[in-house]
């Protein structure tokens, strides 16, 4: 059964081109003409990713996410916005509001399918992960396996050589990664751990450093598989 798509804008032609495409590239898309319309349709349908404008009527894109942020079995969908407001703080505003990647128009079709491709691979990734967590086996009784509460090993292997390195995070890191791992916005990890945006973005940055990790999902990802998170 192909993956389902939701594309919401406002203007014809943009859902018609987007559309089409994804089509051709074997999605199942349904569309939506305002952010209203875009709410009511993923509760009904569930897509595997949304992609959305942000100036649209009745409720704007940035809302609409919000909202979808907001809703718990859908704090781990794909988000890009595809829009024509392109400035810093407009895009700070689009990540802070929960998108995982946002296009300004105009854009190139071939970039939008790489990015919904890679965005739907990490996703479903991750909800392998979530349904099915690696199984554990118990240490041999004569290797060392004293840890910190906040440590996790990392193996890279290489031939025959196997070199283990010891990732601290620390408790305030913690926190946000567990936050993270619910769908909220740094905006509302702030609120619930009384910080600012600008901080909690320094600490997910420090996520992403520490764990060799580029994005949310690949953040997550590497959470689950290390025990990280529950």
């Amino acid at each position: 059964m192909p993956l389902i798509i939701l594309v919401a804008d406002d203007d014809l032609g943009t859902r018609l081109s987007v559309s089409d495409y994804l089509e051709m590239s074997g999605y199942s898309v349904i569309t939506a003409e305002n952010g209203q319309q875009a709410l009511s349709m993923i509760e009904t349908y569930h897509p595997h990713l949304l992609v959305t404008d942000i100036n649209m009527p009745r409720i704007d894109g940035y809302e609409l996410v919000r909202k979808v942020r907001q809703k718990p079995p859908l704090r781990l969908l794909p988000v890009v916005f595809l829009t024509e407001l392109n400035s810093t703080n407009q895009r700070i505003k689009g990540y802070q509001s929960g998108c995982d990647v946002y296009l300004p128009k105009p854009f190139e079709m071939q970039e939008l399918g790489a990015v919904i491709q890679s965005l739907l691979v990490r996703s479903q990734m991750i909800h392998t992960e979530l349904r099915f967590p690696p199984q554990t086996t118990k240490e041999p009784v004569d290797k060392p396996a004293s840890r910190s509460i906040n440590s996790v090993d990392i193996n890279h292997q290489s031939g025959n050589n196997t070199q283990a390195h010891a990732l601290q995070l620390t408790k305030r890191e913690q926190q946000v990664l567990n936050l993270l791992a619910t769908g909220l916005s740094n905006v509302e990890i702030g609120n619930q751990l009384h910080l600012s945006p600008r901080t909690i973005e320094k600490y997910v940055s420090s996520l992403f450093r520490k764990t060799d990790t580029s994005n949310r999902a690949e953040l997550l990802r590497f959470a689950l598989e290390q025990h990280l998170i529950k």
